[in-house]
């Protein structure tokens, strides 16, 4: 068995406090490459390891759809994102993607919740469904740019941020608890190659 979900959670976490620092400081900067390679980093990742997982199966179950599907939608989001900011590109059209990917997000924690999924599903939906406000919220915001800009409100920027922080802390904590684990369990993996 392949076993990269560790990757996965580590990169979610890296990518999310990117982007709660893109959303406190960036939003309102003049000039916003800075971010544009925590961006691409994420998302070059996120697509790489979650269309394999998507089209390979690698984990028990429906594992592979709860955790490799919305990686490949979160990596999309971030290299869009990496693009439109390289390029001075209006980011409204990547709030849009935010906003179905998020949708998804808060479907999928909710239904981790329902089924008992993973080892601590509470936590896990929970940071399915902060990861996923995320990016219903970039879409309202684009939404009520005319009446509250984030570029001018401090208090939406920080209270954006604390909600992807704390998403980012859960996977951090859900992440960095299987690399422990894994490494344990894959100690006398052998490869089918080499048996």
């Amino acid at each position: 068995m392949i076993d990269y979900l560790t990757l996965m959670l580590v990169n979610m976490t890296a990518g999310l406090v990117v982007l709660a620092h893109y959303v406190y400081r960036g939003i309102a900067a003049e000039n916003k490459k800075p971010w544009v390679a925590g961006f691409a980093i994420t998302g070059f990742i996120a697509v790489t390891t979650g269309l394999h997982m998507s089209l390979t199966w690698p984990l028990p179950g429906s594992h592979n759809i709860l955790f490799g599907e919305p990686t490949v939608l979160f990596g999309t989001l971030f290299l869009g994102a990496a693009l439109a900011l390289a390029n001075d590109w209006e980011m409204s059209t990547v709030s849009i993607y935010a906003f179905f990917a998020g949708v998804a997000a808060v479907v999928l924690g909710a239904r981790v919740i329902n089924l008992g999924l993973t080892r601590s599903p509470v936590v896990a939906g929970a940071g399915y469904i902060l990861s996923g406000l995320g990016g219903v919220l970039a879409w309202l915001c684009c939404l009520l740019e005319p009446i509250a800009s984030l570029r001018t409100s401090k208090s939406l920027r920080v209270i954006g941020a604390l909600v992807l922080l704390a998403a980012a802390l859960i996977w951090a904590l859900i992440g960095y608890n299987a690399y422990w684990g894994h490494i344990e369990s894959f100690a006398d993996y052998v490869p089918p190659l080499m048996r």
